[in-house]
């Protein structure tokens, strides 16, 4: 199978969507069906190119970010042990 080619325009569009924003480069792959490392390849020669151009988000806010993310899985995961507890003991002590 031949590799897909890309345009310039289509390849600074999805690099542009990752820099400017907050979302992780997996998760504009998978939006724009481009493969996660290519990804990252093109948007680490981007920042090689253009290191005059500064993220949206300082890496403290990265670094924030990330640990809410996490924090908000292991609440998820919790409340939703919770409820099946709730669920399992209510129906034991019909």
């Amino acid at each position: 199978m031949a590799p897909k080619k890309f345009s310039p325009e289509f390849r600074e569009q999805v690099v542009r969507a990752v820099i400017d924003s907050s979302r992780t480069v997996a998760d504009v792959a998978r939006e724009f069906g481009v493969g996660p490392e290519t990804l990252r390849n093109w948007v680490n020669a981007f920042r090689r190119a253009h290191p005059d151009v500064v993220s949206a988000v300082s890496e403290s806010e990265r670094a924030e970010l990330a640990r809410l993310r996490k924090e908000n899985r292991e609440l998820k995961a919790e409340r939703e042990f919770l409820g099946k507890a709730a669920a399992f003991f209510a129906k034991e002590f019909r």
